[in-house]
């Protein structure tokens, strides 16, 4: 499994997958905002998500895992 994690603090503006999809290197699965600007957060390899660990305005903290994605 591979953990997507915060590489900034804020706030979770966008979800943009759910659970049981795929997902290839370099796609967005989540969106932060950060003093006004909003920041995404990408995936490094391909594989299916399993796991959302974040809810939309939920504030995060840089390194808390956001999404677990499992490497096909």
């Amino acid at each position: 499994m591979a953990d997507v994690a915060a590489h900034i603090t804020g706030t979770v503006w966008k979800i943009l997958v759910e659970v049981g999809q795929r997902v290839a290197a370099g796609d967005t699965l989540v969106i932060l905002e950060s003093m006004k600007m909003e920041m995404p957060v990408e995936t490094e390899g391909a594989g299916i998500v399993r796991e959302l660990r974040c809810q939309e305005s939920q504030s995060v903290s840089e390194g808390d895992v956001l999404v677990v994605v499992e490497p096909e």
